[in-house]
């Protein structure tokens, strides 16, 4: 009988288009869509930058020098026009005013100071929120350095390995699941919680504060079928589509990996699909699928307490930002799945599938979360089936 409410309530769900839409559709694309316009536009803006002429102002270059240096940098790093200014007052109004994007100041006492083996002082002028501005001038700045140490090392008669005496290197001991794991590992639950939540959201009010709207929910109760088969056949729709949206935000995250142009970075490639096998998907959605529940336990006893669609989605809608807001914390470094977060929910879920995807997560910590969160999801399950047993909240 469970099943069979389900079917029915189910095929319901699925003509209305606002609920495909939310389950299927955007799920799917908006991965796709939002990764693709992402590499687009930031690979035009990179073009665009690195393609424009720089116009470099000088302030107290007398020897010509540094001009000369600039001038000899190779255009591949973009094409540049050097321009000589009296004052950094002149130069300054030109960066404001966009006449120029770099300016150099030359200590007075260059001369007097390159002379005397001391360090000399260079300041580089620009607008820093201006993409591609402060990149420049570290290439221009590396390059008189660099050449700057040359001469000095050559009138001192002296080879770098000299004046090196030590060189450090560190060595990364982390695997690359790892790596990916700290680094996009917030990201991921993030966006299945989201859409999890979203997914149960609409069937969530059509299948109970739209049935009382509609004036169909006086009929099914008058059925002889216990009402907690009407729950739970209501709520598996419910969880259904959480977890097809969840699923349909995977399917585009893995399309998006699959055609984005990634032939430069093989490794990369490799990584991801090494994380995407059967036992992360399995072992991810063991942990979505009681917070899922959770998540149709809240919104349940709020679409029977409403007495209308707009009303319950005025009211489930903010509970969007209160549940999902914690997920965020994904995205925050130092915090770990310890004795402690283990039993904060959907944060819990969120530090556990990022340890997931590390492939750190042991056993005890896998157990405890998703046996805390399938007690949670008990009882937003009994606290649905009393609000579903009022008759005030049924029939008002």
């Amino acid at each position: 009988m469970i099943f069979r409410i389900f079917r029915k309530e189910l095929l319901d769900t699925l003509r209305d288009r606002r609920t495909l839409m939310t389950m299927l559709v955007i799920p799917i694309l908006v991965f796709p869509i939002t990764l693709n316009v992402f590499m687009e536009v930031s690979n035009s803006f990179q073009e665009s930058a690195s393609a424009k002429t720089m116009k470099i102002g000088i302030v107290g270059d007398k020897s010509q020098s540094y001009t000369q240096q600039l001038e000899a940098i190779p255009a591949a790093i973009g094409p540049k026009k050097i321009i000589v200014f009296k004052d950094s007052a002149a130069l300054r109004a030109a960066i404001e005013t966009d006449e120029i994007q770099l300016g150099l100041l030359i200590p007075a006492n260059e001369k007097q100071l390159g002379a005397q083996q001391q360090t000399i002082t260079l300041n580089w002028l620009l607008d820093a929120s201006e993409l591609g501005r402060a990149e420049r001038a570290e290439l221009y700045a590396a390059s008189l350095k660099a050449n700057a140490e040359a001469e000095r090392l050559q009138k001192l008669g002296l080879r770098p390995e000299q004046i090196r005496p030590l060189v450090v290197n560190t060595v990364n001991c982390a695997s690359d699941k790892k790596m990916v794991g700290q680094l996009a590992g917030g990201f991921l639950p993030y966006i299945f919680i989201a859409f999890g939540f979203i997914g149960c959201m609409y069937p969530a009010i059509d299948l109970f504060t739209g049935e009382k709207e509609r004036g169909t929910i006086e009929t099914l109760l008058t059925v002889p079928i216990s009402r907690w088969k009407i729950l739970i056949g209501k709520m598996l729709v419910v969880v259904s589509s959480g977890m097809l949206a969840a699923s349909c935000a995977l399917m585009g995250l893995f399309i998006s990996i699959e055609f984005l142009d990634l032939a430069d970075n093989k490794e990369l490639l490799e990584v991801i699909h090494s994380i995407l096998t059967p036992y992360f998907i399995l072992s991810m959605f063991a942990l979505l699928l009681p917070l899922v529940i959770f998540f149709a336990g809240l919104m349940i006893p709020i679409a029977i307490y409403a007495k209308s669609f707009k009303e319950a989605q005025s009211i489930i809608t903010p509970l969007n930002i209160v549940v999902v807001l914690p997920s965020m914390v994904g995205f925050f470094p130092g915090v770990a799945l310890d004795i402690n977060t283990v039993f904060i929910p959907v944060i819990n879920v969120v530090l556990a599938t990022k340890e997931l995807i590390a492939d750190t997560l042991s056993w005890g910590y896998f157990l405890s979360v998703f046996g805390i969160m399938c007690g949670l999801a008990f009882l937003a399950i009994a606290i649905s089936y009393k609000q579903f047993g009022k008759e005030t909240n049924i029939l008002n």
